[in-house]
């Protein structure tokens, strides 16, 4: 299955999907008999089936396998260097991620995990696609390492922030206050 032999990191399903899927099954069978006395509990006896299908669906996602050379997606082996692009959608549990790879074909990754598991998932995909756009950003930008010397960025621009009479007032100023020490009139009448 994986071609991959090094230390893994394994992403099971979270156990609530499964629970909730059988109990949004129960509540489909009790909607679907009170139904047949009451017609207008046929709508949420198919509400409450389809997401039971969608949970118990989500509950049985195969596990994604994180190991320093690639990833393991449903018993596909992806080595890091083929993932190009790595784009978060607004789920983040389930985590929802889309992959683009290094010949343009685009995958949805889908895993239904706890918040923390989907965070930690999200952190190590990013971590190791080196080659990858993250959310549209340079890997090394996205991550703020240093720049190469020859990618040096100039200075920042400064900005004038007194008008050309006022500079002149406090140069003005400034060298009287070198020369007298003080700036106090009453001071320098007095010496």
């Amino acid at each position: 299955m994986s071609g991959f032999c090094s230390s893994m990191t394994r992403y099971l399903p979270a156990r609530h999907y499964y629970t909730f899927g059988v109990l949004a099954m129960s509540l489909a069978i009790f909607s679907g008999w009170v139904g047949f006395r009451w017609t207008p509990a046929f709508i949420p006896c198919v509400l409450f089936t389809l997401s039971s299908a969608l949970m118990i669906l989500l509950a049985f996602r195969p596990a994604i396998e994180i190991h320093e050379s690639g990833v393991v997606i449903s018993g596909k082996s992806l080595p890091w260097m083929d993932i190009r692009r790595l784009d978060r959608t607004g789920w983040i549990s389930p985590l929802v991620v889309r992959v683009t790879l290094f010949d343009d074909s685009r995958f949805l990754l889908i895993y239904p995990g706890d918040l923390e598991s989907c965070k930690s998932l999200l952190r190590q995909l990013r971590r190791y696609s080196r080659d990858a756009l993250i959310d549209g950003i340079p890997y090394r930008q996205y991550w703020g390492e240093m720049l190469a010397p020859n990618d040096r960025r100039q200075p920042a621009p400064r900005y004038r922030v007194l008008r050309p009479e006022d500079e002149a007032d406090v140069e003005r100023l400034y060298q009287r206050l070198k020369t007298v020490g003080n700036l106090d009139q009453k001071s320098t009448d007095e010496n």
